[in-house]
């Protein structure tokens, strides 16, 4: 490991992650939220970045709040705020307080992904719902990279220390039950980039095949009453 790596802080690794996701996990997220019955309330978006999610839920919920280690730029400036170093401090909100809580391609981000889970549980409501987003292992494209170049497709150099905990499906769903929430799911994007190429499987393709052709997954799970 480099000097530089070694030493870089965790608002510099924010700052790499450049703050956005592809629009297809926002879709996703807001698909799942809809099918959930999400039709009110507060929802925290936990690692909220650019908060490019929010006006895909805006008509799901009352009240928008974005927590991110640094502020970015072009986060809304009408939509509350908060600030967190997630690896070594607790979310600024009180226990159950939120409706819904999300976290949208961030535990990948972080040291300690069981922490971050229990963490989002602490801040959900009871019958709450919360939804985790992250690259997908076990799709075509990173199983094969992972065969070819002994690393999975998002945690290659170029991702590095961005990326840093790389987590099978299985794994949230483990972590949900540990943080004593019920009813985990795991859900798809249906996008997914074909394999040596800067083009995605056609949607109606990656819906028949969602784990081989989607490159991140979506884990919904609740707190229970």
């Amino acid at each position: 490991m480099s000097s530089a790596v070694a030493t870089i802080t965790n608002e510099e690794r924010a700052l790499r992650s450049l703050g956005i996701s592809d629009a297809a996990i926002y879709a996703a997220v807001r698909r799942v939220l809809r099918e959930a019955g999400v039709r009110s309330g507060r929802l925290l978006d936990v690692g909220c970045g650019e908060g490019h999610l929010r006006p895909f839920v805006d008509d799901l919920v009352d009240t928008y709040i974005g927590n991110d280690i640094i502020r970015y730029n072009q986060f809304p400036s009408d939509a509350a705020f908060l600030t967190t170093d997630l690896d070594n401090g607790r979310v600024p909100v009180g226990d159950g307080e939120m409706d819904v809580v999300t976290a949208v391609e961030v535990i990948e981000h972080l040291e300690n992904p069981r922490a971050f889970v229990r963490e989002l549980a602490r801040c959900t409501r009871p019958g709450g719902l919360i939804v985790v987003t992250t690259p997908n292992q076990l799709s075509g494209l990173s199983v094969l990279t992972l065969a070819i170049k002994r690393r999975h497709a998002a945690f290659q150099d170029v991702h590095y220390p961005a990326h840093i905990s790389a987590l099978l499906e299985i794994d949230l769903v483990r972590m949900a039950s540990e943080a004593g929430l019920v009813d985990a799911r795991i859900d798809y994007t249906h996008f997914g980039r074909i394999v040596l190429t800067s083009r995605h499987f056609p949607v109606a393709m990656a819906r028949r095949f969602p784990r081989l052709l989607s490159d991140n997954i979506v884990l919904t799970a609740r707190k229970p009453e």
